[in-house]
Order: structure tokens, then sequence, then C-alpha cells
């Protein structure tokens, strides 16, 4: 019996703890597809990448899906994802590897190509690979975890067929699909008189008591629906459709339509209500399946360019040698046919899916600031667009993902580009320092929005993903300034004009708004700091405190505390955050630790100062 071996992961990732096992991992790393080394900060230093909290990376790489080979003890990766793990039909590999490359252990993910992986990496180093699943070992497949696409009517089932298989008993095998895949490659016996069976099957005909019922990913369905129809009836439609003739909902591979309706709701909730990916279509490849239609509309084509939408994306993802198993069908404001394919569908081929666009905060600073939400959207991404030192700080979280980096003062090219990509199909990340809706891009998208009608970019699905503001990190580094009421205000003038700016400083002084001043000077924009000290120091005491924040999380990062009245254009730079006080700010030194915070409520008390003249400094650089 040969057995099926899965293929290789892609974009796996050697985590090296110390020199030695670095060298194995970069030998291995050139071997693998999109392989990279990511070395402990303290031991490692030439490594694709550097971190220095194992758990906290390993963590983030498993939330991506990313392979990882471990070359550490087993123990060590258990206990940083042990807290993280659930679903294993959704963990990616990782594997454990001997720092001498003497053993391989899958510890997790292995029939998604873990034990593919260490099979690999012991062939490499001559070592051996731990391979404890039973169905892989003797069998050379998994009946509980079939090919993508492929479902299980009845997953109680497995355990008794996979039994009886591994003992050696009869089973038979019955295929009423022109391709059974996997299971008619896999080099089993199969008998046609066993009393236990494997059946692959479209059909809805429910599986019987000694039978394990396969769904084979090979019927493509495709709909059409007037705008803003109601998911209810789409979905009542299909279900009916389906059950009419006699085919099961777990063998449809994919929902497709006509790009016009890639942002229709209706669609999308019927693919995941499936489970299954929404594809489309432009008109003119629909249009080429014109002579195989059942139902050919002139009107249809008036208004879309091509004569049919629904038997024609069907027809279009079933790919050559499929069939219209279900004619165009209508209810009110939709319809639907379903065509059944030749082979099982591979739905990454099929069409385009709806183009998405994330504008992510990544924070000031380090990967550990970053959201579990941004680190997501950066792992899913197949394309990120941003300004290079930005796109540097993901480099390890978007590997996989193609780069477009602009330089700073592009950034109108930069949201122009990620809508252009997202259009296409693509899920874009667009990534932005600090949080993504303070002073960065995703206004910017929306104003290109607002102001350009463009229907490809308007049938873009856009989120925002929040991330650490530059505020919030200075004011988390020395206490807490913000705890009372607060405002931002930009001194750029480039953008603003300066009297708006000043009008607005006026009103945070008339306030007394703790304020925080991004952007506070430039090369050529020296003088506006100072107006605005000016301006709070009319309303506010001179030793108001003031904290000055550059590099926030990065290498060199630098805190000052000094007062309003000591605060000058030289101390800042547009890589500093200036915060300053209201009139209650209080600046405390406790220890060696040098506090400021805001009191929440102020009552007859005074407020206890203790900045002097001199500036006061923290440095992590």
């Amino acid at each position: 019996m040969t057995p099926v071996k899965s293929p290789l992961p892609e974009g796996a990732v050697f985590l090296a703890l110390t020199r030695e096992g670095h060298d194995l991992a970069r030998r291995l790393a050139a071997a693998l597809p999109g392989a990279e080394v990511h070395g402990y900060a303290s031991r490692v230093v030439d490594a694709d990448t550097v971190f220095s909290d194992l758990g906290a990376h390993l963590r983030g790489l498993f939330a991506q899906g990313r392979p990882v080979i471990g070359l550490c003890a087993a123990g060590i990766l258990i206990r940083a994802l042990a807290p993280v793990l659930g679903d294993k039909a959704k963990e990616p590999p990782v594997v454990a590897l001997a720092e001498d490359g003497s053993v391989a252990v899958p510890l997790l993910g292995g029939h998604h190509g873990g034990n593919a992986l260490a099979s690999f990496l012991a062939d490499q180093t001559d070592g051996v690979a731990a391979v404890t699943t039973a169905g892989e070992v003797r069998l050379g497949l998994a009946l509980d975890i079939p090919p993508p696409g492929w479902r299980l009517a009845n997953r109680e089932m497995v355990k008794t067929l996979s039994a009886a298989l591994l003992a050696g008993e009869k089973v038979a095998l019955r295929c009423d699909v022109s391709d059974g895949g996997w299971l008619t490659g896999s080099g089993l016996e199969f008998h046609d008189d066993a009393p236990l069976s494997i059946r692959i099957s479209a059909a809805a005909t429910p599986p019987g008591k000694s039978e394990l019922l396969f769904h084979p990913p090979v019927l493509a369905l495709g709909v059409g629906c007037e705008r803003h129809a109601e998911t209810a009836e789409l979905e009542a439609l299909v279900t009916k459709t389906l059950a009419e003739h006699n085919l099961s909902p777990l063998a449809v591979a994919c929902v497709c339509s006509l790009d016009l309706k890639s942002d229709e709701a209706a669609v999308h909730a019927l693919a995941e209500s499936l489970d299954v990916p929404a594809r489309f279509f432009d008109a003119p490849s629909l249009e080429a399946q014109t002579p195989h239609l059942q139902n050919p509309s002139p009107v249809v084509f008036r208004e879309t360019g091509c004569h049919g939408v629904c038997e024609g994306a069907a027809l279009a993802a079933s790919g050559g040698g499929s069939e219209l198993v279900a004619s165009k069908v209508k209810s009110a404001h939709t319809t639907c046919a379903v065509a059944r394919a030749a082979a099982p569908l591979d739905v990454g081929a099929i069409g385009v899916p709806r183009g998405e666009l994330a504008v992510v905060g990544i924070g000031p600073g380090p990967e550990d600031w970053r959201t579990p939400e941004a680190n997501s959207a950066l792992g899913r991404a197949s394309d990120v667009v941003g300004y290079d030192l930005y796109l540097d700080l993901v480099a390890a979280a978007t590997a996989r993902a193609e780069r477009h980096a602009f330089p700073l003062g592009e950034e109108e090219k930069r949201v122009r580009a990620a809508l252009d990509l997202a259009a296409s199909g693509k899920r874009v990340a667009l990534i932005s320092s600090g949080d993504a809706g303070i002073y960065a891009m995703a206004s910017l998208v929306f104003e290109l929005l607002h102001h350009e009608e463009r229907e490809d970019w308007n049938r873009v699905k856009v989120t925002v993903i929040p991330g650490i503001s530059a505020l919030q990190a200075a004011a988390a580094r020395i206490g807490a300034p913000l705890g009372h009421d607060f405002c931002a205000i930009s001194l750029s003038d480039l953008l603003t004009p300066r009297e708006d700016i000043l009008k607005r400083v006026r009103a945070a002084a008339e306030g007394d708004f703790v304020v925080a001043f991004y952007n506070p000077v430039s090369k050529r924009r020296r003088d506006l700091l100072e107006e605005a000290r000016d301006i709070l120091l009319c309303g506010r005491p001179a030793e108001t405190p003031v904290v000055l924040a550059r590099n926030l999380g990065r290498e060199g990062e630098e805190v000052t505390v000094t007062t309003l009245e000591a605060l000058t254009t030289s101390q800042a730079d547009m890589l500093t955050l200036v915060l300053v006080g209201n009139s209650h700010t209080a600046a405390v030194q406790r220890g060696e630790s040098l506090w400021v915070y805001t009191p929440r409520g102020y009552g007859d008390k005074e407020k206890p100062t203790e900045v002097s003249g001199k500036d006061r400094k923290r440095s992590a650089g």
C-alpha cells in the first residue's frame, strides 16, 4: 500500500533558542518553501526575525495559522500553546525538533501537514519522525480529517470504520460521483460484499447504519438576486432546490455569482450558512457560458452584460465536463442553479473572492502591543500596504503577503493602491502606526470612498482594526495623565490651516483639557509648539507637568517629564508625542519612580506638584 502523503506546508517558521539550533534551522529552512528562521533575541541575533517573549511570539504565529518547528523540548511548546488550543481541525502544524535533528515530533496538526513535515525533517537530518497517529502510520490517511472541501455526514462512524480497517476487516467503497478523489487513490483494499462501507456521494440520501458517508465538493451553486434581497428568501430557494434534486448541501463547494453581486449581503450570508466560500466572475466570463445555458435571457444581458447569472456562474465555477443538475429557478427576488463538476473542486482556483481591506492599527511599538484582531488580519492578508518602516515592524506577521511599500508623504497613493488591490479580490492590510483612526489612514480611506464613486471600490469589504494609540502608550509609560477629560491636537499645518489649529488650542485651554500634541514640530515648522505653550500658560500653572514621549515601544524609547514653562521646541521632533497636563495634573516622585497623573475628583484639594524646571527622564534606549 502506498500512503497518501500530505504536501509540505508553506511558510513554516523555525524557532531557534540557541546558536546551535539556529544553524540547523537555517540549513533546513533552505529546503522548505517560504520558510523563515526566528531567533531568541538574547542568543540569536542574525535570524530573519528576533523575539524576546517565546510564549507570546509562538501564540501569535499559531493564531495566524503558521506552521511552527520549535528547536527545543516538546514541553516548552506544549506549555506555551496550552491556553489557546481549541478545534483540532483548524490547528496548524507544530513540530518539536531536537537541536541535533535526531527526533522530530509532530505535536499538533498531524493531518494538516505536521506528520509530513516531521517526516521530511527526519529525512533531512537522518533522524526519526515520531509519528503516532495510527491511521497515518498504518493506513496512510486519516478518515476524520478529509481533504479541504470534503464533508463528513456522520463523524460518529469514523472510529468504527477506522478500527475495522486497522484490524484488517473487510470494508466496501461505494462511489456515485465520477471521481472519488483521495479515497479511490489511497491504495486501501476494499471489498464489494463487506458489511461495513464508505460511501462517496453528492446525494442527500442519509447514511446507512453501517456506512460512513463523505460528501465531496462537486456542486457549484450559482445565485442571483435583486439588490438588498432578503437572506431568508435566497436561503429558502436554495434549500428547496437542493432538496427537490436530492442534492446534499454538504457537497456544495462554493456559492458563486456575478461580480456586481460581490457586496450583496444575502449572497455572503448564504455562503456563511453553508460554510463555503463565495466566489465571483466578471460578465465576460459568464457570457462565455451562454452556449451551455438552459435559460438564456436577453433582459439579463441588457442589465448585466451576460445572458445568465446563476446558471452561468454555476457552470463557470464547475469547469469543463460539468453539467447543470438544477437549472435556473426563481423566487420573487432571487434565483439559483446547481452544476455538478466532473471532479472535486478546488475553490482556490474558482473566480475571485470579495476583496477585503483591513485598515490595521499596529500600535506604536512592539509585537505584544498589537491586538489579537490585528495579528489575525496581518496573518490573513495576501497583500500589505504601508510606509516602509511600518511594514518592517510587521514583517514577521506578514511574511507570506506581497509587500507594497510607499515613502512618507504618499499617503493618498498608499490608500489608492490598497483599494485597487482589494477591488481585484485581494485580502489587503493597510498598515497604520498607533490607532488607524487617530491621525492615520482610516480617515483618508473613507474620504476617498466619499468623494469618488468607484463601483469596484464600493464592493470592497472595509474594516478598521484599532490599535494602541501613541497617547495611550505615553500615558501608560508615565502613570495616568489621561485620568480625566483630554483632547488630541495635531500641530501639523500641512492639511489644517494654522489659525484653525490655534483656535483648537485656545478652546482646549479654556476647557482645561489635558492635551496630547501630535506632530509637534518639523524641520520647517518650529514655532507652533511654543505658541501653543504660551496659550496654555494663560490658564494653567507654569509648573504644569508635560510628558515628552519618543520612539515608544521601540529601540531608543525615551520618556521625559518637564514643566509647561520649561517646554521648548528643541525638546521635540516629529517622533515625539507631547502630553500637557491640566491645572490639576500632578507629577510625583516616589523612591526611584516618577509618576504623572490627573485625578478624577478635585474637590477643594490642592494639587501636589513636584516637578521642577529641570527635566526628568526615563529612558529604555
